[in-house]
């Protein structure tokens, strides 16, 4: 279902409120950019990718979405964007650490992988969500308020899904959050992360080599619905707007029930789970 149509309400659910989204240029980030300011949000999009970036922006509309380079890996970065958001609008409301990798060629035996390539996972995906929120909550706790959203994965609560990297840092990324609800609750500060399963995105579809309808025909439990960014976007949303006030420390998890299942043994048979 296209964000248009999931997403004409008439109450629009972050008027007023600012966001920072971290690879907000394509994929999940984008989708939510979107959907963030068609809700009365003014977002600044955090990414490498400028050129992409930028028309992300002009598509949207400049008087709501801006741009800011930015390197997750680099504290400077990081600290600039949220500085220079807090410059023009006064304060910063939600912060979406969504920006991540999955890194090089999937290598399911550990003694192919590099540590160099695993190390670099763990910059962007946790060192950068890390950064995201110590900035983030700079500004927040003084206000006594805010939303920090982290992109976690299925690979956060499971294994044999991805790579050791990739699903050794959303594992990482899930205890950041929870540690980070228990300090800045405090403050008034929620903290939670979106936890999905596999979204065909291109950064997805490159990794595992497939195309959209391999990614969206791999193993899935619910039959019938197929797993879209917006379906996240609208998942960062909900814990983003006031409707979550008493939500915090939280992995939403959009899997289908893919986590609670069992695929190679279960009483209901694999041709029932597989048809």
């Amino acid at each position: 279902m296209a964000a248009s149509s999931l997403f004409s309400a008439a109450v629009r659910r972050l008027e007023g409120k600012v966001a920072i989204i971290t690879g907000g240029a394509s994929g999940i980030g984008e989708c939510t950019a979107r959907i963030f300011t068609r809700h009365g949000a003014k977002v600044v999009i955090a990414d490498i990718q400028d050129d992409l970036a930028k028309s992300v922006c002009n598509d949207i509309g400049p008087e709501s979405a801006s741009f800011v380079h930015c390197d997750v890996t680099k504290e400077g970065d990081v600290k600039n964007v949220v500085d220079t958001t807090v410059s023009k609008f006064g304060k910063l409301d939600i912060m979406f650490n969504n920006a991540g990798i999955l890194g090089g060629d999937a290598k399911p035996d550990i003694l192919d992988n590099d540590i160099s390539e695993f190390e670099q996972v763990f910059r962007v995906n946790v060192a950068g969500v890390f950064l995201g929120t110590k900035h983030a909550a700079r500004m927040m706790k003084p206000a006594r308020r805010g939303s920090i959203i982290n992109t976690a994965s299925i690979c956060s609560v499971t294994g044999g899904v991805a790579s050791h990297a990739y699903t050794s840092s959303k594992h990482g990324v899930l205890g950041l959050t929870r540690n980070a609800a228990v300090e800045l609750g405090q403050y008034g500060i929620r903290v939670n992360c979106v936890s999905p399963y596999l979204v065909p995105t291109p950064l997805a579809k490159n990794f595992f080599k497939m195309d959209d309808e391999e990614c969206l025909n791999v193993y899935k439990n619910l039959k019938g619905a197929n797993l879209e960014p917006v379906d996240v976007a609208a998942s960062a949303l909900f814990l983003a707007s006031d409707e979550s006030k008493y939500v915090s420390g939280h992995s939403l998890i959009i899997d289908g029930g893919f986590t609670i299942t069992n695929c190679g043994f279960s009483i209901f048979g694999q041709d029932e789970m597989n048809e």
